[in-house]
């Protein structure tokens, strides 16, 4: 290794470890923004799009590191999570436990969709969108278990937040980079 390739690769370890910090924190950002949704406990968040835009910017395994690294800041009990609800650990074992545990899917999967085809717009949305189906499952399983009724879990936890989320899908394919040769996985 010459030590100019010694010097790019330190570079580029710095500007990874700065992108999964600075998702980290976006996401923080994007969990304050939390609206309630009359029926449920599950609050109406930007979470999701930030979630799929990590992925789909910083690639699957810094994506979800940024998640990890957001999990671990929230579980500390730094006030990461959306206002609503149980501090620290025990916000994983609530109703909304489900979705904030699937982040890393989440980001992974939209990060390694969008890898293959990163040019095609409706392949961005596709990548997001099953990003955050991802988020979405992770979320209904939880409440599933804490309901004991998987349609009542749905209806609960992914039904009012379809639409909205689908434009979330659509967001994040404009917002992410097109990339013009194919990222490594």
């Amino acid at each position: 290794m010459t030590a100019q390739t010694a010097l790019l690769t330190a570079r580029d370890r710095r500007i990874a470890v700065a992108g999964i910090v600075g998702f980290a924190a976006a996401l923080a950002a994007a969990s304050q923004v939390a609206i309630p949704v009359p029926g449920t406990s599950v609050p109406m968040t930007l979470q999701p799009l930030a979630v799929v835009l990590a992925g789909m910017c910083l690639g699957p395994a810094a994506g979800a590191a940024s998640m990890v690294l957001y999990l671990a800041a929230g579980a500390a009990g730094l006030p990461v999570f959306a206002p609503e609800g149980l501090p620290g650990v025990a916000r994983l074992l609530g109703p909304t436990g489900g979705y904030l545990l699937a982040y890393p899917l989440g980001a992974y999967a939209a990060g390694w969709i969008v890898r293959r085809r990163p040019r095609p717009f409706a392949w961005r949305v596709l990548a997001a969108a099953c990003g955050i189906a991802l988020i979405h499952a992770g979320g209904v399983a939880q409440l599933a278990v804490l309901t004991g009724s998987l349609t009542r879990a749905f209806v609960l936890g992914s039904l009012p937040f379809l639409a909205l989320d689908a434009v979330k899908a659509v967001l994040a394919a404009c917002y992410s980079p097109r990339f013009s040769d194919r990222a490594p996985a």
